[in-house]
């Protein structure tokens, strides 16, 4: 049989004469590449070894450019046309102020010790490239070098505990063009520049340093015009030294959370033990049922269940008491509220709770009346009873929540930053922040602000209804040294708010992630929030009206209600797990 070629064959096949051509096509370009650089290169080096050697056959006074300082006949930017080629030329030169001959300004008259030339080649193209040459050409006399003096711009450079920066970058610019004229990067942070007579914009920087500039009157910074300056463009004045100074240092970040000043905890039992029980009697406890003991067959006809303490810390107010009962005809289930006095437990009042010694019946108890300082810790007593021996109420679950000065994290927030570093002030007089930015705090309460400059800094609130209360660490401005990260917490309040807790109906366990949205369509608002890991959500800032709320959780029956916000409200939402 004869055995021809498969359609996979052929695929290999070409695939690995692509594999072996490309690579091929792929060498060529590179060498075509590397020829034409080199070509041009040569040509490059070419014009630039002529020119300097054009340059230093020039009398000392003759090397400058046209305009320039030094003054000469050089033309700054020039074309060179070779092999059908346009080579770009540009020539530099600049005075140098050196004190390697012992004398630095102001003692010594005449600071403009030599000149450096720097010439660039560069061509443009498929492949293009740039070549730098540089030289040194010194006078030939004293009469040489005090010739032309100019002026002296002395550049100091140092960071926030005043010692100098090594390496800064430190450019002098044109102030109407902004071209950089000359630059420097001195390695003990400071540099004298040789210029002539004018005013100058000087900027310095450094990579991971904060940065800072001259200004002149009428600049536009950060959208805001600058009338009077903190810190003005040199001028520099023939024969005369002028000194100025900058401050940079190592770049910091703020770690920002937005929280709440308030949230609501809980105390609860859904009874799969007795850890939270202090005393029971003529009672049992199996899988999350509390019923009447039984003696042989009969239940017996009464008995009652009481909680552990109940001792909240930073306690701002109580807010209610829940229960989940079964009570068949015949028994009977209430409830009864203690507070510790000195040693003993005490009944709350019924004036500070009505109904509270004849006992509790329907679910929730409002506990906001409540005096937080006598009643600071407090018990639950359930009392069963029976009329009949073959019947028993069942208690299921029991739960008190209270507000404490805890915070929750709250996503979303705007907020404001500044610091009091200037750049001048307005034609109103009121100051220009160097730093000034508005922010927003991701969906888990927190954002990192990088690249700050240290400095103190003030943060507000950017929305009219919620105010920022308090800061951590505090009081505020809040410093920032150089190169640290700083943690800082937002503590925001509105006048009306809801904190929404989701948990399970049989375990009392929070929910997480579960997804809650809360709307008003006559006010146009709708917003969907997660719970965190205590089941929370909290929405803020709220007109006192009356909002929907749903909530849905994987795994559960989603539920929806209508409640009503006024002041600091808090609910809690009870899902039932899906079969």
């Amino acid at each position: 049989m004869k055995k021809g070629f498969t359609f996979i064959d052929v695929l290999v096949g070409i695939s690995l004469m692509l594999i072996v051509f490309l690579g091929i096509f792929g060498a060529f370009k590179l060498g075509m590449k590397v020829i034409s650089l080199s070509r041009s290169k040569i040509v490059a080096t070419s014009i630039g070894n002529q020119k300097l050697e054009q340059i230093r056959n020039l009398p000392y006074e003759s090397i400058g450019t046209k305009s320039g300082f030094p003054e000469g006949i050089l033309e700054a930017n020039e074309t060179i046309t070779r092999n059908g080629i346009d080579y770009q030329v540009s020539t530099r030169v600049d005075y140098v102020v050196d004190a390697v001959d012992g004398i630095a300004p102001p003692e010594d008259e005449c600071p403009s010790d030599y000149k450096k030339v720097e010439v660039k080649v560069s061509w443009s193209g498929k492949f293009s490239g740039e070549i730098s040459f540089l030289t040194d050409i010194a006078p030939k006399n004293l009469s040489q070098e005090c010739a032309e003096k100019g002026g002296i711009l002395s550049v100091s450079v140092f960071d926030a505990f005043g010692i100098m920066i090594p390496s800064p970058l430190i450019e002098i610019k044109n102030p109407q063009t902004n071209e950089t004229l000359k630059s420097a990067s001195p390695i003990d942070g400071k540099h004298y520049f040789s210029l002539a007579t004018s005013t100058y914009k000087v900027m310095v920087s450094k990579g991971g340093y904060s940065s800072e500039q001259t200004f002149a009157a009428g600049d536009i910074f950060e959208g805001k015009t600058i009338a009077t300056l903190e810190k003005p463009h040199p001028l520099v004045f023939e024969g005369q030294v002028t000194e100025i100074s900058f401050s940079i240092d190592k770049l910091s970040s703020f770690s920002i959370d937005t929280l709440s000043s308030w949230q609501t905890n809980f105390f609860s039992d859904s009874f799969l033990n007795e850890s939270k029980i202090s005393e029971k009697a003529n009672l049992t406890i199996e899988g999350g049922k509390v019923n009447l003991a039984t003696s042989g067959q009969e239940y017996l006809s009464s008995g009652y269940l009481i909680s552990t303490a109940i001792s909240p810390t930073d306690l701002v107010g109580w807010t209610e008491f829940s229960f989940t009962d079964e009570e068949p005809a015949g028994t009977d289930l209430n409830y009864q509220l203690y507070y510790a006095s000195g040693t003993q437990w005490l009944l709350i009042p019924d004036s500070d709770l009505p109904a509270n010694s004849s006992g509790l019946d329907l679910s929730p108890v409002n506990l906001t009346g409540l005096n937080k300082t006598i009643y600071s810790q407090l018990k639950i007593r359930a009392n069963f009873s029976t009329l009949s021996t073959s019947t028993s109420p069942t208690l299921y679950d029991w739960q008190i929540s209270w507000k404490t000065r805890t915070p929750i994290l709250i996503p979303n927030i705007g907020f404001s930053l500044k610091g009091q570093k200037i750049v001048g002030y307005d034609a109103s007089d009121t100051p220009i922040q160097k730093y000034s930015t508005t922010s927003n705090s991701d969906s888990g309460g927190n954002i990192n602000i990088d690249n700050l400059e240290w400095d103190s800094y003030t943060f507000a609130s950017n929305e009219t209804d919620l105010h920022l209360v308090n800061t951590n660490p505090s009081p505020q401005p809040i410093n920032l040294s150089p190169n640290a990260s700083t943690s800082v917490s937002l503590y925001f309040e509105a006048e009306n708010s809801l904190l929404v807790t989701v948990q399970n109906l049989e375990s009392l366990e929070p929910i997480f992630s579960a997804s809650t949205t809360l709307s008003n369509s006559g006010l146009g608002y709708e917003k969907n929030l997660y719970s965190n890991e205590k089941g929370q959500v909290y929405f803020v800032p709220l007109e006192p009206t009356s909002y929907a709320l749903k909530i849905e959780a994987p795994g559960y029956q989603s539920t929806s209600t209508i409640l009503s916000v006024n002041g600091d409200t808090s609910k809690t939402i009870k899902l039932e797990q899906i079969d």
